[in-house]
């Protein structure tokens, strides 16, 4: 039986994010939304006090470091990784998004690893950061139609194409990078591979300015016979037309959880710094009355929040799914695709019930809103979300359903 009740054994980690992110993460926030691609050096230590916390078992990581499938729940309910990845992630995105996503060792091809590499990978790849490499000029949304190539040779890879948005790329140790081993195969020729940082052939091209989350660098790399070991393709190099493609998608039943907690974090700040707005105005927000007897903003605040409830319950529910070994691509997609909605819904709303406190840089609403736009995007868009739910409900493959 499920219950979405904060887990006693993980209340004294969550409330130790909560710390770091009012202590160091919002203190900082402003200072690197303003000195955009300038390297968070706070974030160092905040790594070194992670890395300790997961080295002594009381921890598992912000986020990209424990998403690692369980795959058995041998005696009642598991609570694992998965679960505590999405409480802690909540608690550091209401402090704030950009430097949560520059976090050393926490990206998101972390997460790729530890959905599908073998343990010796794991243990090969143990203190990486790695960034994860997807989206090319001619391929968003559609992942399956990557163009970037990896021709066997010999015992090496070797990749040529180009690819843009990848989060952490200029300052990551290295890329998880997916490129197909066979186009005439389609899906199941798709592979991920980890590529080192500094590996000839790979070449980061430029950092781009972005609307929000300023404090994390976003990079366009290209690879030209970029040799890479072939033992470091993730998962099996063999093309199965049947599920060669489901070991690269399992990332995403990871890492969706992962992005609508963060959209969960940045839209409670929003919320709770509102209120406190609006009790200084005089529009007291009271549960014990009928919403139609409410003040007009009391009433749309009273509506954000059970759209965020919804939100939270989402993501808890796909975390809690992936850590008792049952199939949560369905509910990955739905809570990506409501929290990434419902943060965008509310921050917005929250700088206009606010007004000019709102709107000005006094206060972070406005940067927590335009923070909030790229959690409705990366990791498969909104629509996409939509698309993969409507598959999963009404049991269409993506050919039949387009």
């Amino acid at each position: 039986m499920i219950n979405l009740e904060t887990p006693r054994k993980f209340r004294a980690f969550v409330n130790q994010a909560h710390q770091v992110a009012a202590e160091m993460l919002r203190p900082n926030s402003r200072k690197y939304d303003l000195a955009e691609h300038a390297y968070p050096v706070e974030l160092d230590l905040l790594a070194a006090m992670v890395d300790g916390l997961g080295a002594s078992g009381t921890g598992s990581g912000a986020g990209a470091s424990g998403v690692r499938r369980t795959t058995e729940a041998a005696d009642g309910v598991v609570n694992g990784s998965n679960l505590s990845s999405v409480l802690s992630i909540m608690e550091m995105c209401w402090g704030d998004v950009g430097l949560l996503l520059s976090m050393p060792r926490q990206g998101l091809g972390n997460s790729a690893i530890a959905s599908v590499a073998s343990d010796e990978q794991l243990r090969r790849f143990e203190g990486v950061w790695a960034a994860m490499a997807i989206t090319e000029p001619g391929c968003g949304s559609d992942s399956a139609s990557i163009r970037t190539t990896a021709r066997l040779d010999g015992d090496s890879y070797v990749l040529d194409g180009e690819k843009i948005f990848v989060t952490a790329g200029g300052r990551c140790d290295a890329v998880v990078v997916w490129a197909t081993v066979d186009k005439s195969s389609g899906r199941a020729g798709i592979k991920s591979f980890v590529v080192p940082k500094g590996t000839p052939g790979m070449t980061v091209e430029r950092l781009d300015h972005k609307l929000g989350i300023r404090a994390s660098d976003t990079a366009t790399i290209r690879f030209e016979n970029c040799r890479v070991p072939a033992a470091n393709l993730l998962g099996s190099p063999s093309v199965d037309a049947d599920k060669g493609f489901a070991g690269v998608m399992q990332t995403f039943d990871n890492t969706r959880p992962l992005v609508a907690a963060m959209a969960v974090g940045v839209a409670r700040a929003s919320l709770e710094l509102t209120r406190e707005l609006l009790a200084e105005a005089g529009v007291e927000v009271d549960y014990d009355r009928p919403v139609h007897l409410q003040p007009a903003a009391a009433a749309s605040y009273l509506a954000m929040e059970a759209d965020w409830e919804a939100a939270y319950l989402l993501t808890l529910q796909a975390a809690w799914m992936a850590d008792n070994g049952k199939p949560n691509s369905l509910q990955a997609s739905m809570a990506k695709a409501k929290a990434g909605r419902t943060a965008n819904d509310i921050t917005l709303r929250c700088v206009e019930l606010t007004g000019t406190l709102g709107y000005s840089e006094h206060h972070l609403l406005e940067k927590w809103s335009r923070d909030s736009k790229i959690l409705d995007i990366f990791e498969g868009t909104q629509q996409i979300q939509q698309l993969i739910v409507a598959r999963r409900l009404l049991g269409k493959t993506s050919a039949e359903l387009k």
